[in-house]
């Protein structure tokens, strides 16, 4: 008896090896094309608990996947030079998903001019007013916040529910279409000064000018026009910037306090939405 194996499965696994068991086995599950089915969260927290993984955890966990938001990378040289297509930015904080949705609608009429697009369940999207009292408001920069939200084509929220105290809020706001338009604008600029640097170059050698100088002159043509293609790329980075910035402060808001604790001007009282 004494020289039999020890029992296979007296032996314990480390968290990595579970991970990589675990990840392997889903992989086989699928090449053999055998149904997986759907869980519900319960089975989830529960198959997470026999596993040594809190419930608290895995609550949070799957609040995270229900509100992840597919964002396309920004790659390549356009990537750094004109910042992201979407910015987003996410948090726990205390409250019920209804009534944070809520206060979040409120805050982005009254406070960033923005209109509601659409309206689901733990869901909502706002786009910019574009009606002439959001003009206004935008114009004169009614209670100084900047509105850079409204800069964005669409701004969402999603509030989902981690515990009974708890949600994980995500933010996010989709600037695509600015950024086309920067990096239009960019090559539009590039175009029309090498355009104008050519002009300038065959203008000045048809006249008997000097190549030297007809050369400094195109150069500094063509300079102009990569500098306002610079200027457009630096304006939407700065864009992303600060619309990521404004996020991150509505997160901080509903981590610390309720929005609507924040002072109405009486201007901006006037031309804030209807109720």
């Amino acid at each position: 008896m004494a020289d039999l194996p020890a029992r296979q499965d007296s032996r314990k696994l480390e968290r990595a090896a579970l991970e990589r068991v675990l990840a392997r086995a889903a992989e086989l599950q699928m090449a053999t094309g055998e149904p997986t089915g759907e869980l519900t969260e319960e089975q989830i927290v529960e198959l997470g608990r026999e596993v040594g993984l809190s419930p608290a955890n895995m609550r949070q966990a799957i609040a995270e996947e229900r509100t992840r938001v597919a964002l396309p990378a920004a790659q390549g040289q356009l990537g750094g030079a004109y910042g992201p297509i979407q910015v987003t930015s996410s948090r726990t904080v205390r409250g019920r998903p209804t009534e944070i949705l809520a206060s979040i609608d409120r805050w982005m009429q009254r406070e960033e001019c923005l209109q509601v697009r659409r309206r689901f369940e733990e869901r909502m999207t706002w786009e910019p007013r574009r009606d002439l009292v959001g003009s206004i408001r935008r114009g004169f920069n009614v209670g100084g916040r900047g509105y850079a939200l409204s800069r964005a084509d669409v701004v969402g929220a999603t509030v989902v529910a981690v515990d009974e105290g708890r949600a994980l809020v995500r933010l996010d706001a989709d600037v695509s279409a600015t950024r086309r338009r920067a990096i239009g604008a960019s090559g539009a600029s590039a175009g029309l000064g090498v355009a104008s640097g050519v002009a300038v170059v065959g203008i000045a050698i048809a006249s008997g000018g000097a190549a030297v100088v007809a050369g400094a002159i195109g150069a500094a043509t063509l300079g102009v026009g990569a500098l306002a293609g610079w200027g457009f790329a630096h304006a939407q980075r700065s864009l992303a910037t600060r619309v990521q910035l404004a996020l991150d402060q509505l997160l901080d808001r509903l981590e610390h306090g309720p929005l609507d604790a924040t002072p109405i001007s009486i201007l901006g009282s006037l031309l804030g939405p209807r109720p």
